[in-house]
């Protein structure tokens, strides 16, 4: 992390097209690293970051299903606009926290 960068959020979780890792929001980004994980030893193991932005690229934040819940987001990149879709526990407090993460980055 860089200085002055603090964790808000981490939770282990999916990606609908990284698969399983985790998605970890600070007052700078938000950043989704992959993990390998062995059933025979409980052993789980970072691999590399799949998706890295600043929070002044997300355009976008939203939370959507029913039963599987997702929080979401649409982020401006060279290639034009994308969309993430996180499985995560509790995506009510995942959005509340983006969106004030967000807030405060654009305020500083």
């Amino acid at each position: 992390m860089e200085e002055g960068e603090k964790r808000i959020k981490q939770e282990d979780c999916g990606e609908d097209n990284f698969g399983a890792g985790i998605l970890t929001l600070t007052n700078k980004r938000l950043a989704f690293d992959k993990t390998n994980a062995r059933i025979m030893d409980f052993s789980k193991n970072f691999g590399d970051t799949v998706m890295e932005f600043s929070l002044d690229k997300i355009t976008k934040t939203w939370k959507e299903g029913l039963f599987i819940k997702k929080v979401c987001f649409t982020v401006k990149t060279d290639e034009g606009e994308k969309t993430f879709k996180f499985g995560v526990y509790n995506t009510k407090d995942w959005l509340k926290n983006i969106e004030k993460a967000i807030t405060e980055y654009k305020n500083q």
